[in-house]
């Protein structure tokens, strides 16, 4: 009698990931997490709107602050000027930057705290004004923090992120179905748009099946908040160690 082999072992179903980021962030990212075996869907809760403006002026500006990627989208979209140096927030605004053409270009690896620490360290306030090109909306007294050491900044607003109006007929599935894993949320704005949305389709019930992995505790602070309503029923929440995409997926679990 010849005997029975044993079974391979079953390969467990990949990991399912809701990216919220802009169309802009999401490709590269969603690149990076198929290659690392996850299976991916997007959901953007965040639509750029380049505003139309005149060429910034920079006669009195010693260097540009970049809080996002989408700031050095939108600065290239005004001019061809990459004569200052870039102080960016974090390493994919930093890269973002390079991409644009800039030369000279210093990375915080952080947020905004992290951003003004550079600063402090690398500019003198007698050296010229700080623009920092930015959105309608700002995360963090970046000005502020800065005011204190006798730093002169200018905030140019260049574009507008408007929020998503509804979720998709994907990912509502996804959620009543219980087929989606983990949502990725990298900022406060994103992840309370993302509750919101939820809480308008009558999904909040759905998260109990799902993890939220969040940049920063401001993110995991907004993903938990149910409009006064106690907290999000995520199966779990969790935070990176830096405020950085590397550190973000960390977290994530190995695919399978």
């Amino acid at each position: 009698m010849t005997e029975k082999q044993p079974e391979p072992p079953r390969r467990s179903p990949r990991t399912r990931l809701l990216v919220t980021r802009p169309a802009e962030d999401a490709e590269p990212l969603v690149r990076r997490l198929e290659a690392l075996g996850h299976a991916v869907a997007v959901e953007p809760m965040l639509s750029m709107v380049w505003l139309d403006g005149p060429e910034p002026d920079l006669s009195d500006v010693q260097a540009l602050l970049f809080t996002s990627a989408n700031g050095v989208r939108a600065y290239a979209k005004r001019t061809s000027r990459r004569d200052r140096p870039v102080q960016a927030v974090g390493d994919a605004t930093a890269r973002a930057a390079r991409a644009a053409g800039f030369g000279q270009v210093d990375s915080a690896s952080g947020d905004v705290y992290a951003l003004a620490g550079r600063v402090r360290a690398l500019r003198d306030p007698a050296a010229g004004t700080l623009l920092h090109v930015a959105g309608s909306k700002v995360a963090g007294d970046l000005a502020g923090l800065l005011a204190a050491d006798g730093f002169t900044l200018r905030r140019s607003v260049m574009y507008d992120a408007v929020p998503a109006l509804t979720l998709s007929d994907d990912t509502a599935t996804f959620l009543r179905t219980s087929a989606l894993d983990g949502v990725l949320f990298f900022s406060p704005r994103t992840a309370a748009s993302f509750v919101r949305l939820l809480a308008e389709a009558g999904l909040v019930d759905c998260c109990r099946t799902v993890d939220a992995f969040c940049l920063s505790p401001a993110v995991a602070e907004a993903a938990r908040a149910y409009g006064g309503q106690g907290e999000m029923p995520w199966r779990s929440v969790r935070v990176a160690a830096r405020p950085e995409q590397d550190s973000l997926l960390d977290l994530l679990p190995v695919a399978g």
